[in-house]
């Protein structure tokens, strides 16, 4: 799972309309309003500053990664190892853990922003409204996989042409739908 700066607004979007109580039409949901605000719109951006923040942490992380595996001489294949590392060192979730860390993250902004007004759901109830819509939209490397490889299927995977074009086509499907 991967969080993707071009989807940042549109999961704040759907995060405070669904807290608030309200489609993305317009009309009362099912959920009813779990929260009441000053501005739905300086929550927005709240959410939108915990999602800025995780991806600023996270290319710190990477970067600070990259630049001791060139100090030590390291392959890019021990990328992961050493931002696991970096990451564990800074007290940032390891890339198994960033939904969980995510949604704590949202949670602690609700209860201490002064922004909102009244919470009137449960940590738990919270946790499952939003998760749903973290998953969706940061789940998308799967789909994305499946897409690149249908458009290159007449190439023999494993081979460097293969690389190459899985690199070209999955950036430009990126770019397309706004994710790079």
């Amino acid at each position: 799972m991967r969080l993707y700066s071009g989807k940042v607004s549109t999961i704040a979007d759907e995060i405070v309309r669904l807290l608030l109580g309200s489609t993305a039409e317009g009309r009362p949901s099912e959920a009813g309003g779990a929260i009441d605000v000053v501005s739905d719109e300086e929550v927005r951006l709240d959410i939108e500053a915990v999602l800025k923040e995780y991806l600023r942490m996270e290319r710190e992380v990477t970067d600070e990664a990259k630049n001791r595996m060139e100090m030590r001489g390291m392959g890019y294949s021990n990328l992961g190892r050493m931002k696991s590392q970096v990451a564990k060192e800074r007290g940032a979730p390891p890339s198994d853990e960033v939904l969980p860390y995510l949604i704590e993250q949202i949670l602690n902004m609700l209860f201490h922003s002064n922004n909102v007004e009244e919470i009137y759901a449960e940590d738990t109830e919270l946790r499952k409204m939003i998760t749903p819509i973290l998953r969706r939209h940061m789940d998308v490397e799967g789909e994305l996989d499946k897409e690149v490889r249908s458009k290159i299927k007449n190439l023999e995977e494993g081979t460097a042409t293969f690389e190459i074009e899985y690199a070209k086509v999955m950036d430009q499907i990126k770019r397309k739908r706004g994710l790079s």
